[in-house]
């Protein structure tokens, strides 16, 4: 049997980054990806200041990327185009980087960094009692002192380790494609906010538009399950009706490939447990305000190999706690206020909030950009601490409203 310290299911952003920090500080690490090399991860392609900042801390060089400066939110004739705040604790740039690159650029840093690479390798977590001690592949075993479970949310493996979503909280479907467009080169990433569906519902999500740069646009469109018709929603179509949308203004092509869907997790029932832990969406790390979770499978996962080259014995229930210090509150809020704007009137009401005031325009982007904590301090932090506090006392009405209000 072979053993090595860590052993990482799955090939991501949050594999990579927990097998490139822990490489480097001199532990043996594994990582067994099911797909082969090069796969492509359905996915919007955005990167915040908060994912860069984080590939910043991996030493992962952005030469050559196609950076983002800053994003345009519309909400019918308001647009507001705002730049990523400076003087912060993270880059003033984020990136659209297509992720079958950008995974395949973590992963070789890996495996320079000392990482063993297994493809087309799906693996199981393997248990002595109740305590995860390896895992097996096609009849192979491989044991570790810990496994890191970063194959996302839905699967065997989250269902082996008890990780799965939390089925009674929201969760977000998104759609995507590529498309060809002369605005390729924009260093701004565009969400359209008040999106309706063929019905003229409104859309507790938006529409976007990510600028690639390399003659093509990430275009896509997201919701949230708490919004009125979410069961009939037909994302295929939804993509349709936003491509029409956008044709004219961005003078887009034919789809370049068929729009392909996938589901946005945003809870997890257990980060961890005896000789295993979850990172990115594995842990139901995803803002339900925007759907994104690169930077947070970045930051998980590096925290996890911190911890575990400082401890290996504590660093599991340590990692639990700190992610949810970090995190728990803000996700949280969000969830709740997804409750919030499943309400028609509400979202309507509340877009215009959102972009109808400077001030308030400046918080949409902070949140749109993954750049608050549940310990930010300031403005931003205190309108989110206070948000909360009053979602948390409506929040059983929103439930219970909400459930009557889905078809």
């Amino acid at each position: 049997m072979n053993h090595f310290d860590i052993i990482v299911i799955g090939g991501g952003p949050a594999g990579a980054a927990t097998a490139i920090e822990a490489a480097k500080g001199g532990a043996s690490v594994a990582i067994f990806e099911k797909a082969s090399y090069g796969r492509d991860k359905v996915c919007g392609d955005g990167l915040t200041p908060r994912a860069m900042g984080a590939l910043n801390d991996l030493g992962i060089s952005a030469t050559g990327i196609h950076k983002i400066f800053g994003l345009r939110m519309i909400a019918g004739k308001t647009r507001r185009e705002l730049q990523w705040p400076t003087g912060s604790k993270f880059p003033s740039y984020g990136a659209v980087w297509v992720r079958k690159k950008l995974d395949a650029h973590l992963i070789e840093a890996a495996s320079q960094a000392g990482a063993v690479m297994h493809f087309n390798s799906e693996a199981i977590p393997t248990f002595d009692g109740d305590r995860v001690r390896g895992v097996s592949v096609g009849g192979e075993y491989w044991t570790a002192d810990l496994v890191v479970a970063a194959s996302g949310a839905p699967g065997k493996v989250a269902r082996m380790l008890g990780s799965e979503r939390k089925t009674n909280e929201p969760y977000g479907i998104a759609i995507r494609t590529y498309v060809e467009s002369p605005r390729h080169d924009e260093n701004y990433l565009e969400a359209s906010l008040a999106m309706r569906d063929s019905q003229g519902t409104p859309i507790s999500g938006y529409g976007w538009m990510f600028p690639a740069g390399d003659g093509t646009v990430n275009l896509g469109v997201g919701a949230l399950s708490t919004m009125r018709g979410f069961k009939s929603l037909n994302l295929n179509r939804l993509c349709d009706l936003y491509r029409d949308h956008v044709s004219e203004e961005w003078n887009v092509g034919p789809y370049l490939e068929k729009p392909r869907a996938w589901r946005l997790p945003m809870t997890s029932q257990k980060r961890c447990g005896p000789g295993w832990v979850a990172v990115g969406d594995a842990a139901g790390l995803i803002n339900p305000m925007n759907g994104e979770g690169i930077d947070y499978s970045l930051e998980s996962g590096m925290l996890i190999a911190q911890l575990f080259l400082e401890n290996p014995v504590t660093a599991p229930e340590k990692y639990d706690q700190i992610i949810g210090e970090r995190f728990d509150s803000f996700l949280r809020t969000g969830r709740r206020f997804s409750y919030l704007i499943g309400h028609p009137l509400v979202l309507r009401s509340g877009l215009r909030v959102a972009v109808g005031s400077q001030t308030m325009a400046n918080l949409t982007l902070q949140v749109m950009g993954n750049l608050i904590d549940s310990d930010m301090p300031g403005g931003a932090g205190k309108v989110l601490r206070v948000a909360d506090k009053l979602l948390a006392a409506a929040d059983p009405i929103l439930r219970s409203t909400q459930a009557k209000g889905k078809s």
